[in-house]
């Protein structure tokens, strides 16, 4: 891990991610790239239409700013890049990833509020579904970057072998200990034991090449999906939940909705995402 993107928009929450990018970035001598995008619609609509003078103005200030913020003790020893970018479009942000050949991007976000789900239709959540990276969402500020429990939601699918070989690549490089939670339905989706470790057999066999990580798995039944996890990593004493994800729907085949966005939103854990 040699890069570590953070969008930063001054809130509680980014600086949070901020917070947690340094850790990370210290304990893996990487560089953090914090990215600002600037509100342009929201500065013109300021200046009322006037000389352009003026809207340098604001933007001057905007990054004055951006400075100022990323001048916290936290950051000492930590190479920084600040970028600017002139535009909110937060689908770019893996287009900037790309760019900088990032590895990480680390992201705060508020989650669910009572009814209201502050996540859904978020910045985050525009991030989670066009970004390629990993990206790693946290609600609160995280003491320490120990990931030694990881849950890992599968529903051994061929499809999320590549993310499934992304996360163990990232969790052996942090010395985590892996668990594969399987959650199981009590619909048409239902499978008894049997028909579960055939899947997970399969799953391992094209994967690793071998069995030896069928001591890892987790099998759970819940009425969701998004339970079965939350409840799962509580068991297992997990300090970090992995979801493999593609865009707007969650994981895999029989994984409906928004899994990722549903477990971000009521997780107290930081949870990361893989792209299948």
């Amino acid at each position: 891990m040699k890069k570590i993107i953070v969008p930063v928009d001054f809130s509680e929450h980014s600086e949070y991610a901020l917070n947690t990018a340094a850790k990370l970035a210290k304990k893996n001598d990487a560089e953090l790239l914090a990215l600002h995008m600037l509100e342009m619609s929201e500065v013109v609509l300021t200046t009322g239409g006037e000389q352009p003078q003026k809207i340098i103005y604001f933007l001057k200030l905007a990054e004055q700013r951006f400075e100022d913020f990323l001048k916290k003790d936290y950051l000492k020893d930590v190479k920084v890049t600040p970028i600017v970018k002139h535009f909110k479009v937060f689908s770019e942000v893996n287009d900037i990833a790309s760019k900088y050949d990032a590895d990480l991007i680390v992201m705060g976000s508020h989650g669910a509020s009572g009814v209201k789900e502050f996540f859904i239709g978020s910045n985050t959540e525009r991030v989670v579904r066009h970004a390629d990276i990993p990206v790693l969402v946290v609600k609160n500020n995280v003491p320490e970057i120990n990931f030694e429990v990881v849950a890992y939601a599968c529903d051994f699918s061929e499809e999320s072998i590549e993310a499934y070989l992304r996360a163990v690549k990232v969790f052996d490089k942090l010395g985590s200990k892996l668990y594969l939670v399987y959650v199981n339905l009590p619909n048409d989706k239902f499978r008894n034991s049997l028909e579960i470790e055939k899947l997970a057999v399969n799953f391992f066999t094209k994967a690793d090449g071998n069995l030896d990580r069928m001591g890892d798995v987790y099998y759970t039944s819940d009425y969701t999906i998004e339970d079965g996890i939350l409840s799962s990593s509580i068991k297992i004493g997990a300090d970090l939940i992995a979801i493999p994800t593609h865009g707007r729907k969650g994981l895999s085949h029989f994984f409906q909705g928004s899994v990722g966005e549903d477990v971000a939103n009521h997780s107290t854990l930081p949870v990361i995402t893989f792209k299948i």
